[in-house]
Formats: structure tokens, sequence, C-alpha cells
């Protein structure tokens, strides 16, 4: 059964899977035999069948989704997280005047200690606006990189595009420097916690004062006006310390995914063709509720077992990129903790040294199959590898097992 799809990219979907094939008729198929259960009579498949024109089989004919009949194509790019906006300035020590007593000397030294913290304060307030601004402006860069590049893949390119490889470095640029701003945010963090300790040392300070012997009534309010300072600026300081924390999480975890995304976007680069988002992203997504678990043990029963993909390498250089990607992402959409398993298998005909030499070949074949899986985002301990014979298959196979 040939699989492909009834709008632009028919001749180029023909050519992809020709050396490799999913399982089953339809989808509904696939997914029954992952999760053992049995298919729904009420699901209607979308698909229709004419007879092939070599006479070999049926081809199976998708109609064109709304977003491939879309005239002005979306490239799933992800938008980077927005900033925080705050501006944390300190307002102005409320001034006194000496009153000639110990305790007017101790207000004295006190406010001159929250002036200096003050001071500290709008230097890391002014940092965090710089800091801000660039980060939003290497987003916007890396942003516009990635799509450029997405939609010049979406339309068709040739492998290695060198005008590709050359935006893909600028986009690893912008990165780099996001990660450098963020870096520089926690440090800014810790600056600010090493103020939050000092303004709670000052305000107790503060408080003490106040059972001194030998103070006068402007002493105490004056002690009043500047508790209700240090009070404010331990509540500006909690502010900025959110406001830095929410900031570092979220930017953290976008770099964290765009650097997975940019190890995939290498590798449709390399290739010519579009992907998509990393499968880390995918594999570490929340598990569906009420899925049942996966019932078959790693590199047993496999004969039993419906493959989710199996790439005949019949000819060299098949293309299988696009549909192990296809299939991979669709595999962790339904169920996001599966692990795969790559078997291959090799023809159990010929001399025992031809057999030997196929063996060798399959599990090179293998072998660059899991390599693909790992530039597309895929943790390398979420795939096994073994090898087999078989007198069932003709040719050089890696067959794809969810488990």
């Amino acid at each position: 059964m040939v699989i492909r799809r009834s709008h632009l990219g028919v001749a180029a979907a023909a050519l992809l899977l020709s050396g490799c094939s999913y399982v089953g008729n339809t989808a509904d198929s696939i997914w029954s035999s992952l999760t053992g259960e049995e298919e729904s009579e009420t699901s209607t498949p979308t698909t229709t069948t004419k007879p092939s024109a070599g006479g070999g089989g049926t081809v199976v004919v998708i109609p064109p989704s709304q977003a491939e009949l879309n005239p002005q194509p979306t490239v799933g790019v992800r938008q980077p997280p927005a900033l925080g906006t705050g501006s944390f300035a300190a307002p102005p020590v409320t001034p006194g005047s000496p009153t000639g007593t110990y305790v007017g000397a101790k207000v004295a030294a006190l406010r001159s200690d929250l002036q200096r913290l003050q001071d500290n304060i709008n230097q890391q307030n002014g940092a965090l606006q710089q800091l801000r601004q660039g980060m939003a402006q290497d987003a916007a860069t890396y942003y516009s990189l990635v799509g450029t590049i997405n939609s010049r893949l979406q339309v068709g390119t040739t492998p290695g595009n060198p005008e590709l490889i050359a935006q893909w470095n600028q986009a690893q640029g912008s990165l780099d420097r996001m990660s450098d701003d963020i870096a520089k945010l926690n440090s800014l963090s810790n600056q600010a916690a090493s103020d939050s300790s000092l303004a709670a040392y000052i305000l107790e300070s503060v408080k003490a004062a106040y059972g001194l012997q030998g103070a006068v009534d402007e002493d105490h309010r004056q002690l009043g006006l500047l508790e209700s300072d240090v009070n404010r600026t331990v509540v500006l300081i909690d502010r900025l310390l959110n406001s830095l924390s929410d900031d570092i999480s979220r930017q953290s975890n976008y770099v964290s995914n765009e650097r997975a995304n940019l190890v995939t976007l290498s590798l449709a680069i390399k290739n010519g063709e579009l992907y998509g988002q990393s499968l880390a992203n995918r594999a570490f997504a929340s598990a569906t509720p009420g899925l049942a678990p996966a019932r078959a043990s790693p590199l047993t029963g496999i004969g039993e077992r419906r493959p989710l993909m199996v790439i005949r390498f019949d000819r060299p250089n098949v293309p299988y990129q696009q549909a192990l990607y296809t299939a991979v992402k669709r595999a962790l959409e339904r169920r996001p903790d599966a692990t795969f398993d790559l078997v291959a298998v090799t023809p159990n005909a010929g001399t025992p040294a031809q057999v030997a030499l196929h063996t060798d070949a399959s599990k090179r074949n293998a072998e660059d199959v899991m390599r693909s899986l790992n530039n597309m985002g895929l943790p390398g301990d979420r795939i096994s590898l073994s090898a087999t014979t078989s007198a069932g298959v003709t040719v050089n196979e890696v067959q794809i097992y969810v488990r």
C-alpha cells in the first residue's frame, strides 16, 4: 500500500514513501495495535481508495487539510514568551534633620544605609530594563530567522542550502545571546536576594532603635517615617525578585526548547525538507489521561507485534526521514511517554557469509535511523536497538515498534 497526499507534494510524497511503509490500512488501525484498543465502529476513514496504476495494490488518497489548502501556509514557529514590563525604581528616602541626640545620629546612619540600598536597586532596575530590551530584540530576530527558514523548507529547497545554513547560524547566535542574558538575569536575582537580606537587617535595626534611651519626640517621628520607607523598599525588592524569577523561568524554558528545535531544523536543512518541532518537546509533554499502558516488553514478541513503521532499504539513500518524523510525532501525541524499539531485520537467505554481510548492513541502517531520531530530538534512552533474521523479508529492513 502506498500513502500519498493529493496536493502539491504528491510526487515528493510518493518518492519519500517508496522505501518505507506504514503497517495497516489507516492511522486508526495503527493506534489500535499500539494501545490494544478495538477500532471504533463509528469512526469513518476520510480517505478514498482507487486501483494503483501498476496494478500492485491500492493507493490511499488523503484529501488535503485546511492548512494545505491555505494559499498562505502557516509555519509552526513558537513565539517567544513575553518578558515582564514592571519598573522597580525606588522612591526617594524621606529626608530628616539632626536632633543632636544619640538616637538622632542612629536614625541618620540608618537613613544613609537605606539610601545606598535604594541606589543599588535603581542600578539593578536599569540593568533589568536593558536586558529585557536586548532579549526582546534577540527573540524577534530569532523568531524571524526560524520562520524564514521554515517557509523556505515548506515550499521546497535544495538539500544543504547554504543560504539556510547561514540563517541557521544567525538564529543560533541570537539564541546564544539570549542564554547569556539569562545568566545576567540570574546574577541580578542574586544581587536582589542580597539586598533583601540587607533590607531586613535595616528594618530590624529601625525597630530596635525605638527602645534606645535618650530619644526625643522628633527622633521617634523620624524613625516612623524611616520605617515606612524601609517597608516600601522591602515590598519593592520582593516584586523585583518575583519578576526576575518569572522572566528567568519563561526564557530558560523557551531557549531550552528552541535549542532542541534548532537541532531538528539543522537536519531538515541538510535534507531540504520541513519536519517540525523537536520530538523532545513532545516526548516530555503530559501523558494523555486514561490511556492504556503498552503491553509489549522490549525486544520480546517482535513477531507478534505490529510495527509502527517499516523502512525497506531496497536502494541507496532511502529518503525515510520525513515519514519517520511524522510517524514518531503521531505516536508521541498519542502516548507521550512511549519508547521505541528499532529492529534490524535481515533476509535469512544465501550463504552464511552473505547473511553476515547483510546483517552488518542492516545494523548500520538501524544505527542511521537511531541517529536521525536523535537529531529530531528524541532522547537516546527512549530508543533500543536489536537485530534478527527472517525468512519473510526479501531486503534489509528496519522495523520500528512502540511500547
